[in-house]
């Protein structure tokens, strides 16, 4: 029940449709706008001017995209386009990452997952064969910072390129960026064992490079970006900058099949394509490493 006060001010109703109660106001005009009137916006909610208002001011770049890219949700994007996938990979590898900070529970937990090509190589290396650690390795990390760090590096290109590649393409381009990372280090150093989202991050970083350099934009700030993270790996201990090359190359060339392959009638080309990505990945890891191990250790 509302008070005469309540129904009154006209302030706690919709101002498109006065008679929806809604607690609920655009973050541009602060007016109040029910359910029906409100579109998801970086922080909050706006109101169909606002929004009409916003679409009229877009800049160069921004037109170019949406007309290539097409204003139509993303296949598996969700309407309102919620990075729900960037949302699940935080959280799972976040629990993980935690778990490994356990005294008693952390080692068992990192020595499960890491990846080191010992476990690919069985013949050479006598250890059991586990291929599935070229994944898992991507979702556990060596200590608080490392796991922060690429947190907060997967928030924030997620937030970007998910409600605009879909959620399945999204998906797809962080596992297959992390299986290049975790293929490098095996061809460059097949002696290191490694974990860490880096490689997934640093092809989401190229993958961006290319989608923004495919829709027009100034993408130097990326460029720099990525060169610097690259770069500064050789400087720092314990880094596996094998995995950042790898991840971005990988990366890289996944979102130019995007790119390339966007149309409808272009599918089933372009999960070929991904699918053509990873097996090469598979056999260029099952055949170049151990000829290098083999020259390396006899």
């Amino acid at each position: 029940m509302t008070t005469p006060e309540f129904a009154d001010n006209r302030d706690n109703f919709c101002y498109r449709h006065p008679d929806r109660q809604s607690f609920v106001l655009c973050q541009r005009c602060l007016r109040t706008i029910c359910p029906e009137c409100q579109t998801p916006a970086a922080v909050g909610v706006i109101c169909p001017e606002c929004m009409a208002a916003e679409r009229k001011n877009r800049t160069p770049a921004q037109k170019r995209a949406a007309r290539r890219w097409g204003t139509r949700p993303a296949m598996g994007t969700a309407r309102g386009g919620k990075p729900v996938v960037t949302y699940t990979l935080l959280l799972v590898t976040s629990i993980i990452g935690l778990l490994q900070m356990v005294p008693g529970l952390g080692g068992t937990i990192t020595q499960q997952l890491l990846f080191a090509a010992a476990y690919l190589y069985p013949d050479l290396f006598g250890a059991p064969f586990e291929p599935w650690r070229l994944l898992t390795a991507v979702f556990a990390h060596g200590g608080f910072i490392h796991l922060a760090l690429n947190m907060l590096a997967l928030w924030m290109l997620g937030q970007n390129l998910e409600p605009m590649l879909g959620r399945v393409r999204f998906l797809a381009l962080y596992l297959i960026s992390g299986l290049g990372g975790s293929v490098a280090v095996a061809l460059i150093a097949p002696g290191t064992p490694t974990v860490g989202a880096s490689g997934a991050i640093f092809g989401l970083m190229a993958a961006l490079l290319i989608i923004g350099r495919h829709l027009g934009a100034n993408v130097t700030g990326i460029l720099v970006i990525l060169g610097i993270n690259f770069v500064f790996g050789f400087f720092i201990g314990g880094i596996a900058w094998q995995a950042h090359l790898g991840g971005a190359v990988v990366g890289a060339l996944v979102a130019f099949i995007l790119t390339r392959t966007r149309r409808r009638d272009q599918r089933t080309a372009q999960i070929l394509l991904l699918i053509a990505v990873v097996a090469v990945l598979i056999v260029v890891v099952a055949i170049v490493p151990p000829l290098l191990i083999t020259s390396i250790y006899t």
